[in-house]
């Protein structure tokens, strides 16, 4: 699929972290049931600055990938994506 638009990449960008927490989920909370992860992610706001600040990583992958194929719109959708998360870390690392 070729479609160099940027709520293509603003989706993938919002989607590419979710996949990133489940990741982290799978190699650092071994014992924990996926339950007891979520609600431990929703009471402490610090631990789930880190696990996103982890998790914002899964955005490189297709940022190169739409990048090296020149469909820079996308890329640009997965970069505001990113930059939104970010926001959300300074929030959620500092205000909350």
């Amino acid at each position: 699929m070729k479609r160099n638009v940027s709520i293509l990449g603003l989706l993938i960008g919002l989607l590419m972290p979710m996949l990133g927490i489940f990741i982290v989920y799978l190699i650092k909370f071994q014992g924990v049931s996926l339950g007891d992860f979520a609600s431990a992610l929703v009471r402490d706001f610090d631990q789930t600055a880190k696990i996103l600040s982890l998790s914002i990583l899964a955005n490189i992958i297709p940022f190169i990938y739409y990048t090296n194929r020149r469909l820079d719109l996308t890329a640009r959708g997965i970069l505001i994506a990113t930059m939104l998360y970010a926001v959300l870390i300074v929030l959620l690392k500092f205000v909350w």
